[in-house]
């Protein structure tokens, strides 16, 4: 069935130029790190290149998603962008929780850095990744994919204003203890913003039903259709964050012609389209068929 929904095309050149940025950034970073001492600009330079290969995995998804369905992949690789969502955001939450760790042990010993070498590479870092956001800021808005690496980039970035604002107070004031503050303050804050898409996408790749659609209104809603006896068996999931699946076995009062039964699927097809957004769906008719009529089979 033909797609009548706008999909926004995200454009994979953004997400290359993103990529070659950030290996320039995190070569730069590490190479200060050991000049200077500072562990916090290798731990930067470290999620920087994390940001790197998970740059590359949402590369390669974008580019995988693009390729046309098979014979032998019949929904083409329209998941591998939802797999890589989930493993960036995978990423990102354990990222979070070693920021957490670091910061405390810092708390508990400081330690004493050069600050005008953390300063400016810290402040190459915020540029970099400042020109990455932009790149990908309006893929962003409408793919889980490419929202988990504008994500990782943003963390990247506010973690960058966090070792130079620490530079600048430990350059001036000695104030050692403010960087592991605002680690963790940034680690919360990326924890909050991963959550829910590692959800959102977990929930794909387990093939829930979607969280707006209400099993139990599509039930009452076809059902009132005449010619319908019972709708069972029924399974709603996701191949991507678009396109929602609709299956049911539809029970009959009449034995009816085929040309019937047509009619009767575009009244179906105009109910889960307008009012549900679902423009897939498999429908098995049946008439005096013994089975199991519950609403969600169990015995599959």
């Amino acid at each position: 069935m033909k797609h009548e929904h706008h999909r926004h095309e995200v454009k994979g050149k953004n997400l290359f130029y993103t990529i070659l940025l950030n290996v320039g950034i995190s070569i730069a970073e590490l190479t200060g790190g050991i000049i200077s001492g500072s562990i916090s600009l290798i731990s930067d330079a470290i999620h920087n290149f994390s940001d790197v290969l998970s740059l590359i995995v949402s590369y390669i998804a974008n580019r995988l998603s693009k390729r046309e369905a098979t014979e032998k992949y019949t929904f083409g690789f329209k998941r591998s962008e939802i797999i890589a969502a989930f493993l960036n955001s995978s990423t990102l939450i354990v990222f979070a929780f070693y920021i957490l760790y670091e910061a405390v042990i810092r708390l508990i010993n400081p330690v004493e850095i050069s600050g005008n070498l953390v300063i400016w590479l810290a402040f190459g870092s915020i540029i970099v990744n400042g020109l990455s956001v932009l790149f990908i800021r309006k893929d962003a808005e409408e793919n889980m994919n490419m929202k988990s690496a504008y994500l990782h980039l943003f963390g990247d970035m506010m973690t960058s204003i966090a070792v130079m604002t620490g530079g600048i107070l430990i350059k001036y004031f000695h104030l050692y203890w403010i960087d592991p503050v605002f680690s963790i303050l940034i680690a919360i804050y990326l924890l909050y913003l991963s959550w829910n898409i590692f959800k959102s996408s977990l929930k794909i790749i387990m093939q829930f039903t979607p969280d707006n659609i209400d099993i139990r209104k599509i039930v009452k809603d076809i059902s009132k259709i005449n010619e319908i006896k019972n709708i069972h068996h029924i399974h709603i999931w996701q191949i991507d964050e678009h396109d929602i699946i609709f299956e049911a076995h539809i029970d009959l009062n009449d034995n009816i012609l085929i040309t019937d039964f047509e009619l009767i699927l575009q009244t179906i097809k105009e109910i889960l389209h307008s009012k549900y957004g679902i423009h897939h769906l498999t429908l098995q008719p049946e008439f005096s068929l013994t089975d199991n009529k519950q609403v969600i089979n169990n015995h599959n």
